[in-house]
């Protein structure tokens, strides 16, 4: 049986939170390496069901030699596939990462798109990613939810939702606009390092008195 939901938390508590957050973290970044836009496209693709460290620990050979899509059309899928093969689903990955980069190349010029519908219509580009790709490369105030985002959206009782379309849409309404740009990154901190799935360190946690979930150990 899944865990009860706490109640849902309350506007002055939201505001506590991120506030809190912010105060410890005022520019959150990605953990994934790279060094321009395409690297990171092809990064996030990457690390679906994967860990950024172990997508970081692949990329970097790889991101060494690799930086633009007609390079990696160039590198062909045998031999990206030998560079990613540590990462889960590397086979498919690696087929949607050479068709991607054709596409840029095709209809983009090369460039990454900035529109959520250019960016999903790129093999193994779906919601998510492109979330990450507008937040971070340009700005945009989106929520990637991943599986961090939501355990602590719930835990915080900031979402009941039960996909991740429905809990970035909870989010989108509860949190002050002044905290969206990076609220998915301290969401994601949060559960990496503090709300962990399994044993939550609640006794370190900053946010821990405006907490209700049932799971909380203190």
């Amino acid at each position: 049986m899944p865990p009860s939901l706490p109640p849902k938390a309350k506007p002055d508590a939201v505001k506590a939170i991120f506030t809190t957050w912010r105060d410890a973290d005022p520019s959150p970044q990605t953990e994934l390496a790279y060094s321009n836009g395409y690297q990171l496209l092809v990064a996030v693709v990457l690390s679906a069901q994967a860990t950024d460290k172990s997508v970081n620990i692949a990329t970097a050979p790889l991101f060494a030699k690799v930086t633009t899509p007609a390079q990696m059309v160039a590198l062909g899928e045998e031999k990206l596939t030998a560079y990613i093969k540590s990462i889960g689903l590397f086979r498919t990955k690696a087929k949607n990462v050479i068709a991607l980069s054709q596409q840029l190349l095709d209809i983009h010029q090369g460039e990454v798109p900035q529109t959520e519908t250019a960016l999903t219509a790129l093999p193994g580009v779906g919601r998510k990613t492109a979330n990450v790709i507008l937040n971070c490369l340009f700005s945009h105030p989106t929520i990637a939810v991943d599986t961090h985002v939501y355990r602590v959206s719930r835990r915080l009782g900031f979402s009941r939702g039960t996909t991740p379309d429905a809990v970035e849409a909870d989010l989108l309404r509860l949190i002050p606009s002044e905290f969206l740009q990076h609220a998915h990154h301290w969401l994601i901190l949060h559960g990496r390092y503090t709300c962990l799935a399994r044993s939550p360190k609640c006794g370190t946690c900053p946010v821990a008195q405006w907490c209700r979930s049932p799971e909380k150990t203190i």
